[in-house]
């Protein structure tokens, strides 16, 4: 069942409010044109939110995001693509152990990298969202910059290395422009980045070992940014937007792991071996959309960030949906290639093996991991019946190495179904965990 939008948000269509597009935002026509410019000191903006949220450290009110627009979508299209390319790369890991136990790292670095960045383009359509012409043409070149991004990464660690990293830095900078027009401590930010990009233009260049070596340093930096910058009074975070968008992601996400079943199977036998393969995959895919979005995690998530100070906020959207976000995004693109893997062996009639049988049980642990890892820092359900079900995927993976990859697929799916089954009758039976955190809390 769909829940009722917030309270703070906007109808759309012809009974939108005057002086708003149809994307709940402010439109251009009625935007004061002043606007555009970014207060020097962010403490001057007044608090004017009904729900305790502080005002933004930029434009107007008007620009204040309330729902995530079209745009926002079609720009999660693109880096969806990008996901769907790391799934490219692990491809032929699916049946040669030493090629997967290369591409492996490969993928880890380059989703790392592409990651800190979206979440930086999510941190910024969260501050104002893109209703004004010049900011839609920049978000798109940002959208251009991962498109070439996501052409490159099949070679990116071959010959297509420098045109990755080229795509790279275009993104950062696109960002860093759009953000410093709302919110000038983006320029504390934009040195780790610009510097992240610079090295993997170089790693491009380089080869063998110094190549790996660059791509690592150049993930740290970005990932060790929030530790030297203080993100707390400097960037706002407003919860309704940033859980919406967040999870219209994981949703686009799984939807492209499901179009790869597709892909995958073009040209085969449609036998039932193979129908049985495409179906099981669904299945998964379904269960993994159900763990999140099923259960209720994404509005508890919205609520728990609704119930924390303002100055909180920005650390519990980088614990919450950076940190741990992280595993369910890899989960999404370990899961496709083990599923891809499956139907690919089913098509041609063989029984998997240890590779796709990797992916499989790894994909779905690390994706149930990070749902428990989003909950643990939000406190918003139990942990361990997940922690469980996860590492119950892992002890699948000699099922599919000694058996068939159908099986194992199969019995992970009906593990989570019995995992989901128990925490209906346990959520049923028990207190809400934000209800009483913030009860706890007063």
């Amino acid at each position: 069942m769909t829940a009722p939008p917030p309270a703070n948000r906007r109808p759309d269509g012809p009974g939108a409010p005057p002086g708003r597009d149809p994307e709940g935002t402010a439109s251009a026509d009625t935007a004061d044109p002043d606007d555009n410019a970014a207060p020097d000191d962010p403490d001057d903006s007044a608090n004017s939110d009904t729900d305790g949220e502080s005002a933004l450290a930029g434009p107007g009110a008007d620009d204040r995001p309330i729902r995530v627009t079209t745009l926002e979508l079609f720009f999660d299209l693109i880096f969806a693509f990008t996901l769907t390319q790391l799934a490219v790369v692990l491809a032929p890991g699916m049946t040669d152990v030493g090629a997967l136990a290369v591409r492996v790292p490969r993928v880890l670095l380059i989703f790392g990298l592409l990651w800190w960045m979206y979440g930086g383009y999510a941190w910024l359509t969260n501050t104002r969202s893109p209703v004004r012409t010049p900011e839609r043409l920049l978000l798109v070149l940002g959208m251009t910059g991962f498109l070439i991004v996501g052409l490159a990464i099949p070679d990116g660690f071959g010959p297509d290395g420098v045109a990755l990293g080229l795509g790279y830095l275009l993104v950062v900078l696109v960002h860093a422009v759009l953000y410093a027009r709302v919110n000038r401590h983006i320029w504390r930010i934009a040195p780790f980045n610009v510097t992240s990009a610079l090295l993997v233009i170089a790693a491009g260049f380089a080869g063998g070992d110094p190549r790996y070596a660059l791509w690592v340093v150049a993930l740290l930096i970005q990932v060790g940014a929030p530790l030297v910058v203080r993100l707390s009074g400097r960037f706002d975070i407003r919860p309704a937007h940033f859980a919406e968008r967040h999870g219209a992601l994981i949703i686009v996400a799984i939807g492209e792991s499901v179009a790869a079943i597709g892909i995958g199977a073009s040209g085969l036998a449609v036998n039932a071996r193979l129908v049985v393969a495409a179906v099981l995959g669904l299945a998964l895919s379904v269960a993994l959309w159900w763990m999140y979005f099923g259960t209720g995690d994404d509005e508890q998530g919205e609520r728990a960030m609704r119930g924390a100070g303002v100055d909180r906020r920005p650390g519990l959207a980088l614990s919450a949906y950076f940190y741990a976000h992280m595993p369910m995004l890899l989960g999404i693109v370990f899961a496709a290639a083990g599923v891809a893997g499956t139907v690919d062996a089913a098509g041609h009639g063989r029984s998997g093996g240890l590779p796709a049988a990797l992916a499989l049980g790894a994909g779905p642990a690390a994706f149930i991991g990070g749902t428990a890892a989003f909950r643990a820092a939000l406190h918003t359900g139990p942990t361990r019946p997940r922690l469980a079900a996860a590492a119950f995927a892992l002890a699948t993976i000699p099922l599919g190495t000694l058996v068939a990859i159908e099986p194992q697929l199969a019995l992970i799916t009906a593990g989570l179904v019995v995992l989901l089954v128990l925490e209906g009758r346990l959520t049923r039976t028990g207190p809400d965990p934000v209800s009483q955190k913030s009860a706890h809390t007063h």
